[in-house]
């Protein structure tokens, strides 16, 4: 068995954290990782990509453009960008809460409708679930809590192959201390929103 995954996002929204402990969890699971990541102006808030792969035979950290068996999408327009790192049979997590880049914070430049967004990752793949992770990590008390509730929701994705006790206890031992509280309940928000 092999399994790669494509975590994307925009920087300061937790992509390398996320991608840090699924790696941790895998390598915990017995399998072999490889990891490599991307992020140039991340933090700027720039694009940020992870890749993943484990399992048997694992050697390199990079993919082939259609190669992904699960893209997390941290940010729509990220999500979009990369679609084709996978295929009609990828499933696609997407957040839909936007980070918006500072031309388009500051008035000169529109946000695409995340709706159009949302329709063109669908039709690349029939396996698209979406949610409101920053919505979902204000409702568990901040919104910097939004990379728990995408790795809650990971957890729920059917053949996922990392059990979700293991993400959480290696996210819990990850993250600073004195927020353990706030990321547990976020993954657990997270993982209800798949169910």
């Amino acid at each position: 068995m092999r399994y790669s995954v494509q975590i994307v996002g925009v920087g300061g929204q937790g992509v390398l954290l996320a991608s840090i402990v699924l790696g941790t969890a895998a390598m915990r699971a017995g399998h072999q990782v490889s990891m490599s990541e991307v992020h140039g102006m991340a933090q700027r808030g720039g694009s940020v990509i992870s890749t993943l792969r484990f399992g048997e035979g694992v050697v390199s950290p990079l993919e082939s453009a259609g190669g992904a068996d699960l893209i997390m999408g941290f940010e729509p327009v990220e999500t979009c960008r990369y679609i084709s790192l996978g295929n009609k049979d990828t499933f696609v997590l997407m957040n839909l809460g936007p980070t918006y880049p500072s031309a388009v914070a500051a008035g000169f430049e529109e946000y695409p409708d995340v709706q159009g967004l949302v329709e063109a990752v669908r039709s690349r793949t029939g396996n698209l679930k979406t949610l409101d992770a920053t919505k979902v990590a204000l409702s568990a008390g901040k919104a910097v809590a939004a990379n728990a509730v995408m790795i809650g929701a990971v957890a729920a994705v059917r053949g996922f192959p990392l059990e979700k006790g293991l993400l959480k206890d290696v996210l819990l031992e990850t993250v600073p201390e004195n927020s353990r509280e706030l990321n547990s309940k976020a993954f657990e928000m997270g993982y209800d929103a798949m169910s």
